[in-house]
């Protein structure tokens, strides 16, 4: 697979008071005809993060259509699991509804962070994303101790699936952390079983994150796009016939970082989707997406 980069299609201006700067982690939701919706992840001055969305043509991707004013999620309450931030992981339409999976921050003491998963639920098309609870759905526990990350959620076969990032320890340095992929079911989107299962496994020494999950499924397979960093971060692959044994190929070779610009030095957080048989890849540029996110088209074979 290869891909054709489309080019950088939107940055924060910095002039509204929750997207300073930032966009990272770009989700697309089909309106109609060639209209998407795409959500990202921008921050503050306090560099909180908070959930917003452009709308655009997948024919002229480069055009914004809509710039949402307001966030359609803000950081939580004082004290609560996500009082530092918001970050989207993915939205899950069940029946009339949304399901927004997102990563709330808690910054910590001793460690950087210590993040878990919530939901917020719009109940319709039009109606806006509310908290489930100010409570996470996934939680720190004896299977994830230490730091969750951003999920990806799929409705399949009746039953949810979520691959998701979990820390395998901590250390002195931030390079120390072993962060993986692991996935967990469940019946209502709500109540998660998790069995400890690793998906996605760090290989080498100097590959110690691996995040941002992104899984398609097809007629006999599964397909999941991710980033991993040891010193920068890549997007990489894997197939699964199950999906929980995965078959990772290695950085992904149909795309990497350009010669010069807003992503020659680190592409991360990619977002795969179909839309009238061509396929999309939408990823973040430079520096965790400060320099905003782009989109690629898959160049036909």
């Amino acid at each position: 697979m290869r891909w054709k980069k489309l080019g950088k299609i939107y940055q924060p201006s910095g002039k509204l008071l929750w997207a300073r700067s930032h966009a990272a982690n770009p989700i697309a939701e089909y309106i109609h005809d060639d209209l998407f919706r795409i959500y990202f992840s921008a921050r503050d001055e306090r560099n909180r993060s908070s959930i917003g969305y452009i709308v655009i043509d997948i024919n002229n991707p480069k055009k914004i259509l809509e710039e949402a004013q307001d966030p359609v999620l803000t950081p939580g309450d004082l004290g609560m699991f996500d009082d530092c931030g918001a970050s989207i992981g993915c939205i899950v339409h069940v029946g009339d509804a949304r399901y927004l999976y997102y990563m709330g921050w808690n910054l910590a003491v001793t460690v950087p962070w210590k993040n878990t998963i919530g939901l917020a639920i719009s109940k319709s098309y039009d109606q806006p994303f509310v908290r489930h609870s100010t409570f996470p759905v996934v939680s720190l526990n004896e299977t994830d101790p230490y730091t969750i990350s951003y999920p990806w959620v799929s409705l399949d076969g009746g039953r949810f699936r979520m691959w998701y990032g979990s820390n395998l320890k901590w250390g002195h340095e931030k390079r120390d952390m072993l962060h993986v992929i692991k996935y967990a079911e469940s019946y209502n989107g709500i109540e998660w079983k998790r069995e400890n299962q690793i998906v996605i496994d760090c290989v080498s020494p100097d590959e110690y994150a691996i995040c941002k999950p992104c899984v398609l499924k097809n007629d006999n397979d599964y397909l999941m796009w991710f980033c991993s960093r040891g010193d920068k971060y890549r997007i990489h692959s894997a197939r699964s016939v199950d999906g929980i044994n995965w078959e990772r190929h290695g950085q992904y070779p149909g795309i990497d970082v350009s010669k010069s610009g807003w992503d020659s030095d680190m592409i991360e957080y990619p977002c795969v989707f179909a839309h009238k048989e061509k396929r999309y890849l939408l990823y973040s540029g430079n520096d965790y997406g400060k320099t905003g996110f782009g989109l690629a088209e898959l160049a036909p074979a």
